[in-house]
């Protein structure tokens, strides 16, 4: 007589994980896929649900199935490190779930063409462009003489070598300075970021455009320059507040150089929000690490990364597969956080 094999528990699968969570299969494959075609809400479900029955994908069925390893490298050089936090919990993540092996370089500005040059011939298979390194023509035109596919992330200025993520710039300055305008202020502040830098256009053209709808003058005397650090920032607070009529609230465009603009009214005994508004742009750790906390719109920078580094392993896959490229173009929404410095001028306040 044989004896009985003893099995082991059953591994739990897809299906299960689609049973759990109320969705299908495919739904549960794309969520494990980090397609970015699932909502939010569904995702969240399949998340849950993976993490009761303590779900993992089968990576070497992914093996047998016939995928390749796949090198992506993330190139920045952006100044702010709150910026690059988020960045990197984005693609690190996306990486994850994507099997993709991820490396991730410095890429001072004028070197960018050399750095990718040098990632090219290592094999690498693709390259994420984040912000300011995606507006580089020359970084560009290297991508597309190597026929190598990539992802811009943030850039306003339409491409057609990579794919490209990025939100409504325009759109998001003027729904703040909107905000700011609606709180009863007539002399803003505006903070620009690097002008070499598409955001920063984009930016200061939504700030414009609000100041025009509300038949509100520009006045060059209150914009300042500043490079998205909290030094720039702080630099053009005091050039601001040091004028002879300044503003009655600033609007920076990142969270770092809001931050300089606090403290150069802290410094001058100014209180934020009731003698100075002061917003920011992105939505950062920093926005609720700093007093008062930042009123600021979301960029939603990690998911941006997510949603690109996504996007480009599908696209290196495809090519693989011998499938046309497509060059998709996802644009992010962006929202505005209300929290503790922002508020009506110090005339308007009741005594």
């Amino acid at each position: 007589m044989s004896t009985p094999v003893k099995r082991g528990p059953r591994a739990t699968t897809i299906a299960d994980v689609a049973r759990e969570a109320a969705v299908s299969a495919m739904t549960v494959s794309r969520v494990v896929n980090n397609d970015t075609r699932v909502s939010v809400a569904t995702r969240a479900l399949v998340d849950a649900a993976i993490r009761r029955l303590n779900y993992s994908p089968n990576l070497a069925a992914r093996s047998l199935a016939g995928a390749q390893v796949i090198r992506i490298g993330l190139l920045y050089a952006n100044p702010s490190a709150n910026y690059l936090s988020e960045l990197l919990v984005g693609t690190l993540d996306s990486a994850s779930h994507a099997d993709v092996q991820l490396v991730v370089e410095r890429c001072p500005l004028g070197e960018e063409a050399a750095v990718a040059t040098r990632l090219l011939q290592n094999g690498i298979d693709g390259l994420v462009l984040s912000s300011p390194l995606c507006d580089s023509a020359a970084l560009i035109r290297t991508i597309a003489a190597a026929n190598v596919p990539a992802v811009a992330l943030g850039s306003g200025i339409p491409s057609p070598n990579p794919l490209a993520v990025s939100i409504d710039e325009f759109a998001a300055a003027e729904t703040m300075t909107r905000h700011i305008i609606g709180l009863g202020h007539r002399r803003i502040g505006f903070v620009t970021g690097d002008a070499t830098q598409s955001e920063s256009v984009l930016r200061l053209a939504g700030y414009r455009a609000a100041l025009a709808s509300a038949a509100i003058a520009a006045d060059v005397a209150l914009i300042a320059p500043g490079q998205f650090t909290f030094r720039s920032g702080l630099d053009a607070g005091d050039r601001l507040l040091d004028a002879t009529d300044p503003p009655t609230a600033i609007f920076a465009s990142n969270d770092d150089m809001a931050a300089g603009v606090i403290t150069a009214a802290h410094r001058r005994g100014l209180v934020v929000p009731a003698e100075l508004t002061v917003c920011g742009f992105d939505n950062t750790t920093l926005a609720t690490a700093i007093w008062p906390e930042l009123t600021t719109i979301h960029q939603p920078i990690a998911e941006m990364a997510r949603a690109g580094l996504t996007l480009l392993a599908r696209e290196i896959r495809s090519r693989r597969a011998g499938s046309p490229s497509t060059n998709p173009h996802i644009t992010l929404d962006v929202f505005l956080v209300k929290r503790d410095s922002d508020g009506a001028p110090k005339a308007t306040f009741a005594c």
